[in-house]
């Protein structure tokens, strides 16, 4: 099975059987293309996200890539942020399609892995309704890039043919409703919370960013080491 590594922090409740898939088409940032980003209730503020320079690379339902509006793809990706100036403590933004396949994801997490990003933001939507006049910042879940520690908790999603993914956690089988619970268990008296996730890649980005969401909600962080 190819699986996809991520550790994360989270705090978030589920809700079992309800597939968290964005019910509607998110607007756009600033500019660039719009999907339909996937649900999520424990990410953090990232203005910078908004900022004219930022990078950001947007993965549609079909996979395709754009970095900006410009179509790319993940060897172009690749190329373009080993040539392109920027500061190196500028951040790399995702903003992935709820329903694409999560090995797209992983393409673009691949190419940032290779141009020494250490972590990304996986930018979500959490259906907010702002102030009269005032806009919603950009909100999203980060993980790193780097390889998880021998002794991290492992959370696996694997196909199942089910309507959700089945999901283990270090190997041990569990429901969606039981996965905060589990992870908690399996933190217990750690002083690195980390959590590596690996999923299939057939797997659609919402499920994953669902999984990444819950690590959050408990101040788990989320490796998701991408292939070099």
């Amino acid at each position: 099975m190819n699986y996809l590594l991520p550790v994360c922090l989270v705090a978030l409740t589920f809700a079992t059987n309800i597939t968290p898939y964005a019910s509607a088409q998110s607007p756009a940032m600033r500019r660039g293309v719009s999907v339909q980003m996937a649900k999520t209730a424990s990410a953090t503020p990232m203005p910078d996200a908004d900022n004219d320079d930022a990078w950001i690379v947007a993965v549609t339902a079909d996979g395709r890539l754009f970095r900006g509006v410009k179509p790319v793809t993940p060897e172009s990706l690749a190329e373009e942020m080993k040539t392109t100036p920027r500061h190196r403590d500028q951040g790399l933004y995702i903003k992935a399609d709820a329903r694409a396949s999560f090995g797209y994801v992983e393409k673009a997490l691949s190419a940032a892995k290779r141009d020494l990003f250490e972590s990304a933001v996986l930018l979500t939507n959490q259906n907010e309704t702002p102030a009269l006049g005032r806009m919603v910042a950009p909100k999203g879940l980060e993980v790193l890039l780097t390889s998880a520690p021998s002794d991290a908790v492992v959370v696996q999603l694997h196909n199942s043919g089910q309507p959700r993914p089945a999901l283990k956690v270090n190997n041990q089988e569990i429901t969606w409703s039981d996965l905060q619970t589990a992870l908690n268990q399996s933190l217990q008296n750690r002083s690195d919370r980390i959590v590596e996730v690996k999923a299939e890649g057939s797997l659609p980005f919402a499920e994953v960013a669902q999984v990444i969401d819950a690590c959050s909600s408990i101040k788990a962080k989320v490796v998701l080491p991408a292939e070099e």
